[in-house]
This record gives C-alpha cells, sequence and structure tokens, in this order.
C-alpha cells in the first residue's frame, strides 16, 4: 500500500510523477491517529483496502502547508479520486477541481458546488439531540456541559441539537456550552479541552459531551478523573475511558470515506450533495461492553423512541446551520 505521510518530511510535500496514481486522502490539521475525524477516516480507507484490495496515498498536511497548492501537485501526478477530510479544505477543493475536470473529489463537512465533487454532509443536530437525550436522563445535577472545537456553526449545530435533547427531557436543566478557540488549533487542544471541562465540572456538570476532535481528549480524561460522564464524538471513543464513558454520537466519516473510494474504484462514483443522518445511518450512537452498564435499557429505549421519532418526520430537531439561531 503506497503511504506518504507529509508531516514527516517536508521533502514529500510534492510528488514526482513517478509516483503511481490512485486514491489519495487529505486529512483534517493534527495527528492522523486522533481517536476521532481522521481517525475515522483512516479507518474508512483500511476497511476499502480490506475489503477490496484497494491502494490508497494519505497526506497529513505540514504546518503551514499551501493546502491548495499540495492538492493541486497530487492531481497533476495523476491521482484520483482525491478525497478531502475536513471542511478547512472546501476552499481548496473549490479551486483545485475546475482545473482538472477529468478527475473526481469528495469532501467530508463542507459542499463545494463542481461538478465533479461529491459533498459529504452530516446531520449531526439529528445525532446530538439523542446525545443530548441520554445525558438528561443520566444527570443528577440537572446541570450538564459541551464543550466544542473550533467556533464556527457547524459545532453550534451540534451544541444546538446536543441542548435541544437535554430540554426535551429536562426543560429547566442547565446546559453549558463553551467552544475552545476561533482557529483549527482548536481541534487539537487537549490541555485547553480538559481545562473547560474542569471549570464546567466546578459549575455542576455532571454529564459533557464534546464535538472537539484531539481536543476532546483531555475532556474525557477529566470527566474521568472527576467521576462524572462524558459523551465521545465521530468514532467510538468508549473505549477511551471504559466505564467513565456514558456513549458515543457516531459520525460515519469511515462510512463516506469507503463509499468514495469503492464507488469509484467501481465505476460508480456520483456527484453533487449527500447529506447522511440518522435515517441513513450515517450518525448514530455506540452501545458496547464499555458502557452497557451506564446507558441502560430505559436510556435506550428513550434514546431509539426519539430516533425512530426523527427518522419518521414526528419530531423535528432544529438546524443551527439553518438560521444561525438555536431557539432552545
Amino acid at each position: 500500500m503506497t503511504r506518504l505521510s507529509l508531516g514527516l518530511a517536508i521533502g514529500l510535500m510534492f510528488p514526482t510523477a513517478s509516483l503511481a496514481e490512485g486514491p489519495v486522502l487529505f486529512y483534517d490539521g493534527g495527528e492522523k491517529m486522533d481517536g476521532s475525524f481522521n481517525e475515522s477516516a483512516w479507518n474508512g480507507a483500511e476497511l476499502f483496502a480490506t475489503t477490496e484490495g484497494g491502494t490508497y496515498a494519505e497526506v497529513v498536511l505540514p504546518e503551514g502547508a499551501d493546502r491548495a497548492e499540495l492538492m493541486r501537485q497530487y492531481a497533476a501526478d495523476g491521482y484520483d479520486p482525491i478525497v478531502a477530510i475536513g471542511f478547512l479544505y472546501g476552499d481548496a477543493v473549490g479551486a483545485v477541481a475546475p482545473e482538472f475536470p477529468d478527475t473526481d473529489f469528495a469532501i467530508v463537512d463542507m459542499v463545494v458546488d463542481q461538478p465533479n465533487v461529491r459533498s459529504v454532509v452530516f446531520r449531526e443536530h439529528e445525532g446530538s439531540f439523542l446525545m443530548g437525550l441520554a445525558a438528561a436522563l443520566a444527570t443528577e445535577s440537572d446541570t450538564v456541559g459541551f464543550v466544542g472545537g473550533m467556533d464556527i456553526p457547524l459545532i453550534h449545530r451540534f451544541a444546538c441539537g446536543f441542548t435541544g435533547g437535554v430540554k426535551s427531557i429536562n426543560p429547566t436543566a442547565t446546559v453549558l456550552v463553551e467552544m475552545t478557540g476561533d482557529t483549527p488549533a482548536a481541534f487539537n487542544d487537549p490541555e485547553r479541552g480538559e481545562e473547560i471541562a474542569e471549570a464546567q465540572i466546578a459549575a455542576g456538570a455532571d454529564v459533557i459531551y464534546h464535538a472537539s476532535g484531539g481536543t476532546g481528549v483531555g475532556v474525557l480524561d477529566a470527566a474521568a478523573d472527576a467521576g462524572i460522564l462524558g459523551i465521545g464524538v465521530d468514532m467510538n471513543q468508549n473505549g477511551m475511558e471504559p466505564g467513565s464513558v456514558l456513549t458515543s454520537m457516531l459520525k460515519q466519516v469511515d462510512y463516506a470515506v469507503y463509499f468514495a473510494l469503492k464507488d469509484h474504484a467501481d465505476g460508480n462514483y456520483s456527484y453533487g450533495v449527500q447529506s447522511l443522518g440518522l435515517e441513513d445511518r450515517g450518525i448514530g450512537y455506540a452501545v458496547d461492553e464499555h458502557n452497557q452498564f451506564l446507558l441502560d435499557r430505559m436510556m435506550i429505549a428513550e434514546v431509539e423512541q426519539a430516533s425512530y421519532e426523527i427518522i419518521s418526520g414526528g419530531l423535528s430537531v432544529h438546524d443551527f446551520m439553518s438560521d444561525g439561531s438555536c431557539p432552545y
């Protein structure tokens, strides 16, 4: 399998024509094995390699690198499809895709309106609503917390959905919401995540949900150390602090990556926007040996009922990104 980890050597930033053609993944900033967003994307690529016998290259973005120029070099060398993980690649894909109309592109968490781009977005508010419902059922203090990464509308979508789920069970509950920062570094700051979580715990929170990438490692650590419950995100993080993570909201980035690679290999690649939510199994939640005694049958029944109602249209979850507001 061809793999390039550009975080290891700046000399590999610009590939040469001798490199094999094939798919390439551009990871979001920070670490590839972050236990969250990037690692989920890697899992999808690995599933493709294992089940389909495919190969792929990887780009872990060097600090300060020009996303568009780096992507342009890979496109020029014949890599196809080019799969960009994260909204931060929106401008790069928007600039490079028109220059290479015969190359297929995919981007996760952003819509790029070009005829050769597949844009995969998720209805995170639906899954976050379920996390809020679970938190409201688990809290004993009637105060819960949310720690977001970068202060952008996408992360407010998580926060608003979570707040709606909490309020659906306990309208008088307190929901503490704080973002980690206003730059991409906010997704890779476990120490700051721990500080925010500790402050929320001091304010009475006994369940904290995070949507903060690698920063969430600190959030879950702080929750476990304080003897309260954390809630993971993106991939199953229940095992990161066994017995202290109530559940994890699953955002199937792996699903998006796997099918982008498989569809291209099969000659079935499609373009436009794919919006994945509970109905599509692009969003879900995790129950395993690490949390089966925390998320009891009553809680699961409540969560499943709410999930059914969201899918059937009987329950509407407000999407912060629809109007920039949170009515809860």
